[in-house]
């Protein structure tokens, strides 16, 4: 591979110098974000495709809201009062307590971040028919 090849195009092109086409519609597709959702555009494979072309990930969407509870022990930091009287001395207090949250998500896909798309084939067990978008990647060499 080049140094300026792309690296994903270089794995798809080996796959497919493997085993020629068969299968390669079935296998995951990467795709680049080139609009965030809601109105996602995403370009794979030299074609620009829109939101109709996929089902994503909850936890992608801005304004996702997850439950959470938990049971948190710790304690308040020392604090000390007015006066020097010895009830106003430094002190802190326990925390043992349990909890119940909302997290609202408010991160989104950006434009060039890369996707891991799975196509979902048709009836025909041939043709993509949409994408499953999973997550986004992050090369670690810096390409």
């Amino acid at each position: 591979m080049k140094k300026t090849e792309d690296g994903y195009k270089a794995m798809l092109n080996l796959l497919r110098d493997i085993g020629g086409n068969a299968g390669l519609q079935s296998m995951p597709q990467i795709g680049t974000i080139l609009e965030p959702p809601p109105n996602i555009k995403v370009k794979w494979n030299g074609m620009v495709l829109d939101k109709k072309w996929f089902y994503i990930d909850d936890y992608w969407l801005q304004g996702h809201t997850r439950q959470i509870k938990g049971h948190i022990v710790s304690a308040t930091q020392n604090r000390s009062g007015g006066g020097g009287d010895a009830m106003f001395a430094s002190h802190n207090h326990d925390i043992d307590n349990d909890y119940t949250a909302s997290i609202i998500y408010t991160d989104t896909w950006h434009v060039g971040d890369k996707i891991l798309m799975i196509p979902i084939q048709g009836s025909d067990n041939k043709t993509v028919k949409q994408f499953w978008i999973l997550s986004k990647g992050k090369r670690l060499d810096g390409n």
